[in-house]
């Protein structure tokens, strides 16, 4: 007897949160199809009933992540998907480079830890990364003055730091050096961007995290906002 189409859902969704979470913790090439399906309680012989390749898993596993919010949970969560512009940029940054992202590696921007990997993907693999790149420089750029073209390339710029500087705080190994480059990121993104103008709830590195989106689930009113009323600065 068949399985009903909401089983096999579930078992879909089974498999792609543990990819989530394995690619994330050992990298792309680090995980096998076997370690994966173990992972979701289930068989190898199931997997091509849902995916094609690794590479199609993975795909849809950075989906996943772009699609759900762990730190929507935390109680010191501060960034409001409501908010556009410089405003919500501030919040990403904040949660981007807080200790709690810092470490969280299991449900982490697959920016940080699969890069190394990504490089040696297929199309599907650099399709995937290339949308988490796309979400995050978007945001970054409807939060920054000027030209469209000057827009993109700073924010670019600005999330190269953002990313590299996390990398960097989990590679070194020692708690305090990592939280001096995470401050010092944060310190040059909010000068560069003038985000340091902008208000926001709890005015350093919270632990939270922030859901980056995909360019199509992003309101309208993401790519081309209003800029925020700013302070006076001193």
């Amino acid at each position: 007897m068949p399985y009903k189409p909401e089983h096999k859902r579930r078992t879909r969704a089974r498999i792609v949160a543990s990819a989530s979470r394995l690619f994330n913790r050992h990298g792309f090439g680090g995980v096998s199809i076997d370690a994966i399906m173990a992972d979701a309680g289930l068989t190898r012989g199931g997997f091509y009933a849902h995916f094609p390749t690794k590479e199609a898993l993975y795909a849809e596993a950075v989906t996943h992540i772009l699609g759900n919010n762990p730190a929507a949970e935390w109680d010191d969560f501060h960034v409001d998907f409501s908010a556009v512009g410089a405003r919500l940029a501030r919040q990403i940054l904040e949660a981007y480079l807080s200790r709690r992202h810092h470490e969280l590696v299991d449900l982490s921007c697959p920016m940080i830890t699969l890069s190394a990997d990504v490089t040696r993907g297929g199309e599907e693999v650099r399709g995937a990364f290339r949308t988490v790149l796309a979400a995050m420089s978007g945001a970054f750029a409807a939060g920054l003055d000027g030209p469209t073209t000057e827009a993109r390339r700073k924010s670019l710029a600005l999330v190269a730091s953002v990313v590299g500087g996390m990398a960097l705080s989990r590679a070194v190994g020692d708690e305090a050096l990592a939280d001096e480059i995470r401050a010092a990121v944060r310190a040059h993104v909010l000068r560069e961007s003038g985000w340091d103008a902008v208000e926001y709830p709890g005015d350093s590195c919270v632990l939270a995290a922030a859901r980056l989106r995909s360019p199509g689930s992003r309101p309208a009113g993401l790519r081309r906002p209003s800029r925020p009323r700013r302070r006076g600065r001193p």
